[in-house]
């Protein structure tokens, strides 16, 4: 975690500081960049900060990149309670409203658990992905970056993808008190992808 002093803590960050973040990711339009490069380069302070961030995202990536897969025992619990579950009745819902009652039925944890027992690095593994594919980006993405989501699209070598971006949080929840989830979004993106690539 990025040591903040107390005199941080106790002002509200400019401009310059609330951009550091996306320098480091380096997803700032090139005006931006220029900014907070010249910031940096006359205010000691705010390039220890920067370097603090740097260094705090380069260490969650090293992080995600590092993780071992799950146990086979906590997959099998898993696995076990997915299927303790009682089977919802869909009826004559629209393939949309079933797509998207599914995301939303997923807590954060079940989401968190499916990236991390993957244990895939898309930017490696996106080159050989040559079926249509759709990429749905959290605006709110606490965990990737934009910048991440790009070159993970760009490598995809199927001539067939989309990249949309939705409003919520890195789960698919709302950013706001009384907005919608983001996920019920993406449900119905998804949806809508699917039927029109592989109508019925």
């Amino acid at each position: 975690m990025m040591a903040l002093s107390k005199k941080m803590l106790e002002q509200e960050p400019s401009e310059i500081e609330l951009l550091l973040p996306w320098h480091a990711a380096g997803t700032l339009n090139a005006r931006d960049a220029r900014r907070v490069e010249e910031a940096l380069a006359r205010d000691p302070e705010l390039a220890k900060q920067y370097a603090a961030i740097r260094g705090e995202y380069e260490e969650t990536i090293h992080l995600n990149e590092s993780l071992g897969a799950p146990s086979t025992r906590a997959m099998q619990k898993l696995f076990a309670a997915i299927e303790a579950e009682p089977a919802r009745a869909s009826g004559s819902l629209p393939l949309s409203a079933r797509i998207s009652s599914f995301f939303a039925s997923l807590s954060p944890r079940t989401l968190a658990w499916s990236a991390l027992s993957s244990n895939a690095s898309l930017a490696k593994t996106a080159p050989a992905i040559t079926q249509p594919v759709l990429v749905i980006e959290y605006t709110g993405d606490q965990a990737c970056f934009p910048s991440d989501v790009q070159r993970i699209v760009e490598a995809i070598g199927s001539p067939d993808k989309r990249h949309l971006s939705v409003r919520g949080d890195h789960h698919g929840r709302a950013l706001a008190s009384g907005e919608p989830p983001g996920r019920l979004e993406a449900g119905r993106l998804l949806a809508e992808w699917l039927q029109a690539r592989f109508p019925h």
